[in-house]
């Protein structure tokens, strides 16, 4: 496995009320206050991308694009055409101004998996879902929604695993970014059961951030994390359809 040492940057832009993130090789772009911020996770995909070497001259799909981060990330590197989506109305306003304030070519739509099905096949597909373990499945569309997907951090994993033969066309590439806690094995077996040759391909340990410690005593009571954990293991993962 192999570790990113990029170390993201953030500040304050006091005249939008924004927050603005940015990394030596990646875009820089804009968080509005209900949009997910870009940090390790989203740092971890983009290196996953670079070292891949399947976006240039690629169909693009980018799902749960928050920032729209990753699909601009893509743009920049070359690829024939970005789509990205989010069912988030906050968060497909967010990647529009973003894609239109780095110059990108990048069409953000409205929508989930079965609306980007409408559009493809795609070259690659590139997703940071919402992938933390929580009692319950988010309610709404506010930010905890960027996060949370159900009691097994499963929610938007498993349809993303179920979905993905027929948004890639023959060849195709999916690369996703998710927890150690929402069971990287089962998202290895249900890709290739589903037609799929899949690795992980890098990883990154991290402290807990603020949702993380929130709930470490519930993670160590359901048996999800070890007694006194505090530290988070990312990992992408590379799937080929056969």
């Amino acid at each position: 496995m192999t570790t990113t040492d990029a170390v993201p940057a953030a500040c304050a832009d006091t005249r939008s009320g924004r927050t603005m993130t940015t990394i030596d090789f990646h875009p820089t772009v804009f968080a509005d206050i209900d949009v997910y911020r870009p940090q390790d996770d989203s740092w971890l995909l983009c290196r996953a991308i670079d070292e891949s070497g399947v976006v240039p001259g690629a169909r693009i799909l980018d799902m749960c694009t928050g920032t729209g981060i990753i699909a601009i990330h893509a743009a920049q590197l070359g690829a024939r055409r970005v789509d990205a989506f989010d069912i988030a109305p906050a968060a497909v306003a967010c990647a529009r101004d973003n894609a239109e304030s780095t110059g990108t070519t990048v069409q953000v739509r409205s929508g989930s998996f079965d609306e980007a099905r409408v559009h493809g096949p795609y070259d690659v597909v590139l997703c940071n879902p919402p992938y933390v373990p929580s009692d319950s499945l988010p309610s709404g569309l506010g930010m905890t929604r960027a996060w949370d997907a159900g009691p097994e951090g499963r929610h938007v994993l498993d349809v993303l695993c179920a979905t993905a033969p027929v948004l890639l066309d023959d060849g195709g590439t999916l690369l996703l970014v998710q927890s150690e806690f929402a069971d990287p094995a089962k998202t290895l077996r249900m890709l290739c059961d589903n037609g799929f040759d899949a690795a992980e391909v890098l990883e990154h340990t991290i402290g807990y951030g603020p949702v993380m410690t929130s709930r470490a005593a519930w993670l160590e009571e359901t048996c999800k994390a070890n007694k006194g954990q505090r530290t988070e293991r990312l990992v992408v993962i590379r799937a080929d359809k056969r």
